[in-house]
């Protein structure tokens, strides 16, 4: 079974997984970078041709440009890929970001990709109460015009801010977000807006970090402290969607599913986003290729109209998460904005 593809943009289009990168900035070292290059070929030959990283993701917009120039150098071009990068400017300078700035960060992208022109960048702005947001989007557009940039993108803006970026000429392609069955923020207001503006989402912790998966099954509830912050997040997502017990529920749920259409639990909580509208694409945490065929199972069912009822009728008793999307996170101070990393960026104004 082939990965579905879906066009974006005219003449630019992505493979419905979407090989995540932040994985990789983690401690990744000079001895697994060979065995890293040699895992994206291996997606790639598998279908999956689209990868996302961010300027932020240390060493991973480097180690993609690594990848690309040595498939070019194999196969003598890089056509087949695609790269969508992000530009996240750091809380501490955004009330004095510049044009400038902006276009060094763009800049270094480009250097660390080996690249003429960056195919997407998705822009994400850490808060709306200081208004240099709009201005830099019109800065990214002006990038754009200038041919550094192919396709501009968002990352967690909410339905309002999206709305007021596509309205005042930012050409939105897409939006990076969060979206499961555990954080359904994307349903209240965002879908219908990116259905009425042709924009598609693309879908992180669409598993939530490996909480929907056969793996925490009838298991006990972690308490802290926890492995990692991706744990501490989607523990925090648990609480707001009801709680551990209707988590179980959930897992009970979609394990029979599972079952029903001989594919992962993981798989069923996947499918299930990649059926709703606008999804163009989920992201995938996998940092290699062992996996892939895993994924490929994902495009060999579908849910039938039992499978949806049965899925409803717990989701139906969820509590939360309240808001529009990222606006929890967006609180510093609070459980879900205080695990942030705000300032990554490491260039000044």
């Amino acid at each position: 079974m082939s990965i579905e593809r879906i066009q974006i943009a005219p003449g630019f289009s992505i493979s419905r997984i979407i090989k995540g990168g932040w994985q990789l900035s983690q401690g990744h070292s000079e001895g697994n970078k060979d065995h890293a290059i040699e895992d994206m070929f291996s997606f790639v030959d598998h279908g999956i041709t689209t990868f996302d990283c961010a300027d932020i993701y240390t060493g991973v917009e480097e180690l993609i440009g690594k990848f690309l120039a040595e498939r070019k150098r194999r196969l003598g071009s890089i056509s087949d890929v695609q790269v969508l990068t992000k530009f996240v400017p750091d809380f501490d300078i955004l009330s004095r970001i510049t044009k400038s700035h902006v276009e060094k960060v763009i800049d270094r992208s480009l250097k660390r990709l080996g690249v003429e022109q960056l195919d997407m960048v998705q822009f994400s702005w850490w808060s709306y109460s200081i208004p240099k947001w709009m201005e830099t989007a019109y800065w990214l557009k002006e990038l754009q015009q200038a041919g550094k940039i192919n396709l501009i993108s968002g990352t967690n803006f909410n339905t309002q801010a999206t709305r007021a970026m596509v309205e005042s000429g930012v050409p939105i392609e897409t939006l990076q977000v969060q979206y499961s069955l555990l954080d359904n923020r994307p349903e209240k207001e965002l879908i219908a807006l990116c259905k009425e503006k042709n924009i598609h989402l693309l879908c992180y912790g669409t598993v939530a970090g490996g909480f929907l998966s056969e793996r925490w099954l009838g298991v006990a509830e972690p308490m802290p402290p926890y492995e990692n912050r991706s744990m501490v997040k989607y523990k925090l997502m648990i609480q707001e969607f009801g709680g551990w017990e209707l988590f179980q529920s959930l897992l009970h749920t979609l394990q029979q599913i599972a079952n029903a259409h001989q594919v992962s639990l993981t798989n069923v909580a996947t499918r299930y986003i990649i059926e709703r509208d606008q999804v163009g694409g989920v992201i995938i945490g996998a940092r290699d290729s062992k996996h892939v065929e895993e994924n490929l199972k994902l495009f060999e069912f579908q849910l039938r109209p039992e499978d949806y009822k049965a899925i409803e009728t717990i989701i139906s008793k969820r509590k939360g998460p309240a808001g529009d999307v990222f606006d929890l996170e967006r609180v510093k101070d609070g459980p879900h904005g205080s695990i942030m990393r705000y300032n990554l960026n490491q260039i000044e104004a």
